[in-house]
């Protein structure tokens, strides 16, 4: 028999979680017979493939919630990302040209878009990336700073930018990745998941634990997984974090296990390169550079970051 999950949030549990997956399942697997159909038209499909997008979204926050561990929610996370990519190429299909609009309306649609991106890092899925990035960088690239700074741990050719598209919440996270010194990082992260469930206060899913009846209801989980993100890659201090936002344990799975998408992960100052490449450290500006594996990764001493802990940029 299996261990009983422990859900990550006090709000639901089992059978709930049980009986919303089903439902998002069966219909899921509705929407792509429908989206097979001859007979439907291009902008039904299209209106379809959005549903299947929001569906996939809430299962992976569902399947995070409930307790289920990370080899459970990759495959969810895949199913996503394809469900982005049947959206974009039947808009196309709809609007008759690939200039069809791949930006965000609303803050919380930005917030799922982040929580994708970040949970590809979290869960050491960066292949899945370039993916996301085929997508969204038509309508978005070099027009948001958290975006750009997300995709620059595996796309060196991205833009640096302090612009965002939203600021509420995502100026804190901005100031965070912007911190001088370790110590400022850890406390502005800590502030910004304390301010980030009241910045979606329009957003559908508000307060959306209060509409559960029994098994019913439409809540999945209130998840920064891009603080997480952002904790995990600029190897943010998170001891003192105990925010109910906070996916702690997913930051704890990224960074003790190696990477599955084949990105060396970080190097500290004084220890030996374990890739050739370009490698950069937020300890300096403008400090990527070549290293060939082997070489001692070198330290910036006094820098305001506090300790040199380098990064891999690309190949080439």
């Amino acid at each position: 028999m299996s261990a009983e999950k422990i859900c990550r949030q006090p709000f639901a549990a089992g059978k709930y979680f049980q009986r919303l997956t089903t439902i998002l399942d069966e219909w899921n697997k509705d929407i792509l017979e429908d989206i097979s159909n001859p007979l439907v038209n291009d902008q039904d499909r299209a209106i379809l493939a959005s549903g299947l997008c929001r569906n996939s979204n809430i299962l992976v926050s569902a399947a995070y919630t409930e307790g289920q561990n990370p080899e459970q929610i990759t495959p969810r996370l895949d199913a996503l990302v394809a469900a982005y990519e049947k959206e974009r190429e039947l808009s196309i299909i709809s609007y008759g040209s690939d200039e069809v609009c791949a930006g965000f309306g609303e803050n919380d649609d930005y917030e799922q878009f982040l929580q994708t991106l970040s949970l590809c890092i979290l869960l050491g899925r960066g292949e899945l990336i370039p993916r996301l990035s085929a997508i969204f960088d038509r309508d978005n690239k070099g027009l948001d700073a958290i975006y750009e700074t997300l995709l620059s741990f595996y796309d060196d050719s991205r833009v640096k930018t302090d612009d965002l598209l939203f600021k509420r919440p995502f100026a804190g996270l901005l100031k965070v990745i912007r911190a001088t010194t370790p110590k400022e990082a850890s406390k502005l992260l800590d502030k910004y998941c304390k301010d980030w469930y009241p910045a979606f206060k329009k957003a559908p899913w508000y307060d959306s634990h209060l509409s559960i009846d029994g098994e019913d209801g439409s809540y999945s989980g209130y998840w920064a997984f891009e603080a997480g993100a952002i904790a995990y890659l600029f190897n943010i201090d998170d001891s003192q974090i105990d925010h109910m936002v906070y996916p702690k344990d997913l930051v704890a799975y990224a960074r003790s296990n190696t990477p599955k998408h084949n990105t060396p992960g970080p190097v500290h100052a004084g220890q030996p390169c374990t890739h050739t490449g370009y490698w950069f450290s937020p300890a300096q500006h403008s400090s990527r550079r070549h290293f060939t594996q082997g070489d001692i990764m070198p330290e910036f001493k006094d820098s305001p970051w506090g300790a040199t802990i380098w990064y891999w940029s690309s190949a080439t």
